[in-house]
């Protein structure tokens, strides 16, 4: 059963909307200001909110706002009642990423109706996308029906990089976004005395290059192929587009690009406090999951290293420590975890 948080500060106008949603089998959340409302659509996790605009303290064009900032929040499907609406007002909450804008005095099936459309678009939006072109393809194709800009493609380039070919160099303008479909990049910066450091691996399903677009800014590190690999390139305003032109969108969308973002953020913290042991096994057990159909770890110890934030000499004694614990199997560049509890034992106690 749909939960629904109604805002409405007009007691008969809240009791009478309620009424009419329990009796169409909704479970109703109600909210006697937009404060309150706000703090209920935080702690009670609705799947749609019907607010009021014209509210004394805080008004419905505040709580959309406030809600659209909230990443828990932001997608909730939103539809504003108002006593007066006029072609201002209507372009006004639109804008802010309002769903739909019912006139009082409402009739009873109009916001029936208006609630079914909202939530079925949502409910069908809120599947899991396999993390691969397909996978976005079809993200985008449940985005169109949200009203997004027409231009936007349904289908994404795909391009192979070779080995060692590079995608983009620092400096370079942003002109696209990547999804890796299969192989591996990594993204490097050179440090003053010319060694390269590597600012992260990405694998596949995962997502790189825009940062510099949303920040405004040229590219800060570099990528380059690890390995032959193919990625989807996502033209900017496309991009664009899936983050900021439907807040539900926009939610979705960013839920998708948030695992990389907390695992370099975690990395970078990591580098920072950890000792080289910790960062090592941190290092092998991220990779270990993005090679979890080989089973093995096939990288250079330079490269390793730069991951690390270490020497090629320290890493190659932490290794050769960590196969003597039984932790790590070695042939060549190609390295086995054997013992995972270990590694993650390692990685929080050292």
């Amino acid at each position: 059963m749909s939960k629904i948080l109604l805002i409405e500060d007009n007691t008969e106008m809240r009791e009478n909307t309620s009424e009419i949603l329990s009796f169409a089998k909704y479970t109703v959340v109600t909210a006697e200001n937009g404060r309150v409302g706000v703090e209920k659509a935080k702690r009670e996790s609705p799947d749609l909110i019907v607010c009021d605009v014209m509210m004394p303290d805080m008004d419905g064009y505040e709580v959309l706002q406030m809600l659209s900032r909230n990443p828990e929040t932001a997608g909730v499907p939103f539809i504003f009642l108002t006593a007066k609406a006029d072609k201002g007002d209507v372009r006004k909450g639109m804008n802010l990423g309002a769903d739909d804008y019912l006139t009082k005095p409402f009739d009873e099936t109009e916001l029936i109706h208006a609630i079914e459309i909202r939530l079925k678009r949502s409910n069908s939006f809120r599947k899991n996308y396999t993390p691969d072109v397909e996978g976005l393809r079809q993200f985008i194709s449940e985005a169109k029906k949200f009203s997004l800009p027409a231009a936007i493609a349904s289908e994404c380039k795909v391009r192979t990089f070779s080995k060692k070919e590079a995608l983009y160099e620092e400096g370079d303008n942003p002109s696209t976004v990547y999804l890796v479909n299969k192989g591996k990049i990594k993204t490097w910066k050179m440090s003053g005395d010319g060694k390269e450091f590597i600012t992260g691996i990405v694998g596949q399903g995962e997502y790189f290059g825009y940062v510099a677009l949303l920040e405004g800014t040229n590219h800060v590190d570099s990528a380059t192929a690890l390995e032959d690999t193919e990625v989807a390139l996502i033209p900017n305003q496309d991009f664009l587009s899936l983050v900021y032109s439907n807040n539900e969108v926009s939610a979705r969308f960013i839920k998708m690009l948030a695992n990389d973002i907390r695992e370099k953020e975690e990395r970078l913290l990591g580098l920072a406090f950890n000792s080289v042991r910790s960062r090592v096994a941190d290092a092998l057990i991220s990779l270990q999951k993005k090679n979890e159909a080989t089973g093995s770890i096939r990288i250079s110890r330079d490269d390793l290293a730069s991951i690390v934030g270490t020497s090629t000499e320290s890493l190659i004694r932490t290794l050769s420590d960590f196969k003597q614990e039984k932790i790590i199997e070695t042939d060549g560049r190609e390295i086995r975890v054997v013992n995972l509890k270990g590694l993650e034992q390692v990685r929080k106690y050292s």
